[in-house]
């Protein structure tokens, strides 16, 4: 849903020089992580082509170029997961 109003939203804003993306994140390295067992995050990290989980300081590096990014980039969804995706 979110990716379809991304690209519904930049359609109609364009024409204002409004440019509308997306970050799509895998997993990212949070407390939101706390709850898995040792064992479930070696699995979950098994399952990552870059063998780790993303930084949050990644996200937030990605975050600020997008912010500065052309107009022309627009309707976007930006995918950072480490190839797990």
């Amino acid at each position: 849903g979110v990716n379809a109003f991304t690209k519904a939203l930049a359609k109609e804003l364009a024409p204002s020089n409004i440019s509308v993306n997306a970050i799509s994140c895998g997993v990212i390295d949070t407390d939101m992580n706390k709850h898995l067992s040792k064992d479930e995050m070696a699995s979950l990290i098994e399952e990552i082509p870059a063998g780790r989980l993303g930084k949050p300081e990644e996200i937030a590096h990605l975050t600020y170029q997008l912010a500065n990014a052309p107009e022309y980039l627009t309707g976007q969804i930006i995918t950072i997961d480490g190839g797990f995706l």
